[in-house]
């Protein structure tokens, strides 16, 4: 097996060098609309500071817009009020822009004219870094196969289709983290688990400020933590819920600080028009996921789901299926009754149920002796009953 680690991580290391080669020469002007609004957060950013957050038009006396939009061939580059993703408040006193602060605050860490290319390059080395942490700590066969095949898939995700959104850097990082976090939760022993639930809950909500639709990828722990209080009125389940829900709201604060400067109050978003419209079931948009790449990659997480619910030998990984199964049904039916379709809307709910699930195979050793593996206990993984006579 070593050997096999070996070959891989040369594989990885490989495509990871690839990536960077590619991503040195992509360009900060490629015609894309959003780009703009996040490059002109991160402006804003380096200009004011945390206030920043203020993404009035009446802030653009420098003509940063105006050159970033011509830059591109931007027919009315000239008129501030026609920027794309820039709308107007209810109230009619300013326009602002919709995006969340997030992704703008990371591009920011970086100097101007120079932001993307080190956000990618930095967001392909922690990835990198998770898939090889992933296949050394594989101890069997189909641990290490399925860690092999799904980091080399991952490493090949962060230049298509992560290149699609500049938010999607951030959130494929995120996502890989909450993996890890979400899997230890089950699996690890119980000392550590409120930390571990106050982790996965401040990701979610951080994932929030990176792309607003990522709040969704939160639905489903929420439908477990509160469906154990309920099956189970403990303590422990009423605590577990309470901190996940708490850590949450730390998580989405940046997202609440940003609406209430730019709308005025903190759970109103700028947002309107197709992303703000009741959800309906459209053929074109159903037809259009079947076939996208976004498919096969469903399938494969509702099929690792189901697997991992029904070869699991710890009743902790067996609640862990459920959280996901959970998330990954609500994240879908979110999606497909959505108006708009992209190639990468579902691919942070497939990353993060993805990376749970390696997660939790790798880190699974089998039954440990005098265990129960039936046995039910809130969130708690199972107790010794016995120990082996000395």
């Amino acid at each position: 097996m070593r050997a096999v680690k070996i070959l891989f991580s040369i594989v990885f290391l490989a495509m990871l060098a690839s990536n960077i080669t590619l991503i040195s020469h992509w360009t900060e002007s490629r015609g894309v609309y959003d780009d703009i609004c996040y490059l002109r957060q991160a402006h804003l950013f380096q200009r004011f500071g945390w206030q920043g957050l203020d993404t009035s038009l009446a802030r653009e006396t420098d003509g940063y817009l105006a050159a970033k939009l011509r830059s591109i061939g931007f027919p009315n580059w000239n008129e501030p009020t026609r920027a794309p993703c820039h709308t107007q408040t209810a109230d009619g006193g300013k326009w602002v822009m919709t995006p969340p602060p997030g992704t703008g605050f990371v591009l920011a860490l970086f100097p101007e004219g120079f932001q993307v290319v080190p956000l990618y390059v930095v967001a392909n080395l922690f990835i990198a870094g998770f898939a090889l942490y992933a296949l050394w700590r594989a101890r069997e066969k189909i641990a290490l196969t399925l860690a092999a095949l799904f980091g080399a898939l991952a490493i090949y995700f962060m230049i298509n289709p992560t290149k699609a959104s500049y938010s999607m850097a951030p959130t494929m990082v995120v996502c890989a983290l909450a993996g890890l976090f979400t899997a230890r939760l089950f699996v690890d022993e119980r000392p550590r688990r409120l930390l571990l639930i106050v982790a996965v809950g401040v990701l979610l909500g951080l994932s929030a400020s990176f792309r607003i639709a990522n709040v969704v990828l939160s639905a489903g722990y929420f439908l477990f933590f509160g469906l154990s209080f309920l099956t189970r009125r403990s303590r422990e389940t009423f605590m577990s819920g309470l901190v996940l829900g708490l850590a949450f709201l730390v998580g989405l604060l940046p997202v609440f600080a940003a609406n209430f400067v730019n709308s005025g109050h903190p759970l109103v978003s700028a947002y309107g028009g197709q992303d703000t419209a009741p959800p309906s079931l459209d053929p074109a948009v159903l037809r259009a996921y079947l076939h996208d790449t976004q498919f096969p990659l469903m399938v494969i997480a509702c099929l690792g789901t189901a697997l991992l619910w029904r070869f699991a030998q710890h009743s902790g990984v067996r609640r862990l299926a459920l959280l996901l199964a959970g998330n990954l049904a609500l994240n879908l039916a979110f999606f497909a009754t959505h108006p708009v379709f992209t190639q990468y809307y579902v691919i942070p709910i497939l990353m993060l149920s993805l990376w749970t699930l390696l997660f939790a195979v790798v880190l699974t050793r089998g039954p440990p002796q005098g265990i129960d593996t039936h046995q039910a206990d809130g969130l708690r993984p199972p107790e010794v009953l016995s120990r082996p006579q000395q």
